[in-house]
């Protein structure tokens, strides 16, 4: 592999919100360009109407194409040329018409190959909406754009906690009919295999939620947990996976049992997202798991309210874009191994008489930089309590398991 640093794409995202105001942030930071080589995918215009009225000192210089970045600068691709009109605070027509320039010349270079990583500014998603998008927010768009047919799982997380989401952008009268045991079953396998190639645990431990109070009280609030939630865990124990529930969710948030678990399936978007941003307002992430491409972004949005006063904090944007060159890492050093799955101890074979002599290749070299993924080693299946123990399974973390 060459020895480079990893390219992360950054769109604008909503030009009134606080999207240049993070990005720039994080950026004057001199040690970010150690860890990466950024190309912003925006508005010249726009980005230095953001700095000049915070104050800001972070350069960044213009390019045309993702393939004239360079190392070791803040590189801003324009992505449209024309002006666009910046009403801080204020969502307009104009701010989701750039918004969308920036995102769809992104997904085209990740179709070229230009790029390694995407990490996206929030966007608004009331005035992103065209002919051209017609989705409910970024990762709905991005798995039609470059999914090949792959699903994409919202997970939220942070250092200690993973919250993955059966539903995503549905109001509220649509979410239990969209909860099959298909569903459930299809999403907790995408969080399961993601777990293990995108953040490195070795053997995760998956807690699913109730969706009705009280986990349905025996049919009395509900019974899809009894004719849905409990089969699909059922199905997913029967192929190897460790899920465990339904738990009722007020309760297993607010008792911590949350720490438990390598992650957790919530059944709705709120019923994850509300405890979880409660928990990790600082330095939550949002990663978009299931896809080929790595795509993270900050846990909040254009935050109109506070917009151009310099006060928007730029941790979570900045944790999203460590998260995404983890990732990135993290999946090479697991596909690497699996690519052949008889190893390569014998590809040349010399006839000597009746006995055949096997010629072992030399391993190439890795000289990319790697970093060493935290791994969780909380395994130990829960008791009848729903306490658990924790295991040591370093002697398992080295293993690659196949897929199921």
């Amino acid at each position: 592999m060459e020895d480079k640093l990893i390219r992360v794409a950054i769109t604008h995202g909503d030009t009134n919100g606080i999207g240049y105001e993070v990005i720039l942030k994080t950026f004057e930071e001199p040690g970010m360009l150690e860890l990466c080589t950024p190309i912003i995918y925006g508005s010249p215009k726009a980005a230095a109407y953001h700095r000049k009225m915070l104050d800001l000192q972070t350069n960044f210089s213009i390019i045309n194409s993702a393939e004239d970045a360079k190392e070791g600068r803040v590189n801003l691709l324009a992505t449209f040329d024309e002006e666009v009109k910046i009403e801080v605070g204020q969502p307009s027509p104009e701010a989701g018409e750039a918004a969308l320039k920036a995102l769809d010349r992104a997904m085209t270079d990740f179709r070229s190959g230009l790029y390694d990583v995407l990490v996206t500014a929030p966007i608004n998603k009331n005035n992103i909406q065209s002919d051209q998008f017609h989705f409910c927010g970024h990762t709905e768009y991005i798995e039609n754009c470059v999914g090949d047919g792959q699903k994409a799982l919202m997970i939220l997380m942070n250092g200690d906690l993973r919250v993955a989401l059966v539903t995503t952008h549905l109001p509220i009268k649509d979410v239990a009919k969209a909860i099959t045991k298909e569903a459930i079953v299809e999403k907790t396998k995408i969080f399961h295999t993601s777990l293990k190639r995108d953040l490195r645990i070795a053997n995760p431990r998956i807690a699913v939620l109730a969706l009705n109070p009280h986990a349905g009280d025996n049919g009395v609030l509900g019974t899809e947990e009894r004719d849905v939630i409990s089969p699909a865990i059922e199905e997913l124990e029967a192929a190897g996976i460790q899920a465990f529930g339904p738990y009722p969710a007020d309760g297993f948030f607010g008792s911590g049992m949350y720490s438990k678990f390598d992650g957790v399936m919530a059944m709705y978007h709120d019923q994850g997202l509300a405890p979880f941003k409660a928990l990790a307002v600082e330095d939550g992430v949002n990663f978009t798991a299931g896809l080929p491409i790595v795509r993270t972004s900050p846990d909040h949005g254009t935050a109109y309210d506070i917009a151009g006063k310099g006060i928007a904090d730029a941790n979570s944007f900045r944790q999203a874009i460590y998260a995404a060159i983890d990732i990135y890492r993290n999946r090479i050093n697991y596909d690497e191994p699996l690519e052949n799955p008889l190893p390569k101890l014998f590809h040349e074979k010399r006839e000597e008489g009746e006995k055949t002599r096997f010629a072992i290749p030399k391993q190439k070299d890795q000289s990319r930089r790697e970093s060493k993924p935290v791994r969780d080693e909380r395994h130990a299946k829960p008791t009848a309590d729903n306490s658990s123990t924790t295991t040591d399974n370093a002697a398992e973390t080295n293993k690659q398991e196949t897929e199921e």
